[in-house]
């Protein structure tokens, strides 16, 4: 119920934090790229490379993945290895990552109950765990434009079947600004423009214009 009482200048709890999320990759592997069809492939990748980037801007505990990776899929992109240089990722067998009892356990440890999803493909390595991990009581947001389908039907359908299931359809974009959320954190400040010129597209040519024209800190 609405009490006008009650409101004030405050953030809501369904907000992505740096503290009550965790980034799970699923699967961004050579293989599974050959079959995209959704959308273009370099531009999967680029955003899968600037969500990466804000999970490492931020410290948000990320969960790298990989199926068959020896046998079938090769390895983790490089680009979002180069990353998470210290990190392997946990490779399996089974298409649905919520099945991996090494990969389950990586995700509890982080203590978050928010989780960030994103891979290939989105009708398969993406729905699976997306349905277990709601089931179980977490929060999905699915970043769509850093994963793919096999077509632009099966990118669609399976958006729409974990969205019905409760799972927030979101872009990389969006999670980045809403993990900074503010304007005066400096701390993080500089690594979200650097981020932002790099792989955002026109947002980020409008920042370099900004702070080349403006000044260095007109962005945002």
């Amino acid at each position: 119920m609405f009490d006008i009482a009650q409101v004030h200048a405050g953030p809501s709890s369904d907000l992505l934090t740096p503290d009550n999320a965790v980034m799970l990759f699923v699967d961004h592997q050579p293989q599974m790229f050959f079959g995209t069809g959704s959308g273009d492939r370099a531009a999967i990748i680029n955003s899968t490379v600037g969500l990466g980037k804000a999970a490492r801007a931020f410290d948000v505990p990320a969960v790298l993945t990989t199926v068959a990776a020896e046998s079938f899929s090769g390895p983790l992109l490089p680009q979002l290895a180069a990353v998470f240089p210290d990190q392997k990722p946990i490779d399996r067998t089974s298409m649905n990552a919520w099945e991996d009892a090494a990969l389950v356990e990586a995700v509890r440890a982080t203590g978050r109950k928010k989780i960030i999803l994103s891979g290939l493909w989105t009708e398969v390595c993406l729905v699976l765990p997306a349905l277990s991990a709601l089931e179980q009581g977490y929060e999905v947001y699915v970043v769509s434009d850093a994963s793919g389908g096999v077509t632009p039907a099966a990118h669609e359908h399976a958006l729409q079947r974990m969205i019905a299931a409760g799972a927030v359809p979101v872009t990389w974009v969006q999670v980045l600004l809403e993990l900074q959320r503010d304007w005066a954190r400096t701390e993080t400040y500089g690594a979200v423009m650097e981020i932002v010129k790099e792989h955002a597209g026109a947002y980020g040519l409008g920042v370099v214009y900004a702070q080349t024209v403006i000044g260095a800190h007109a962005a945002g």
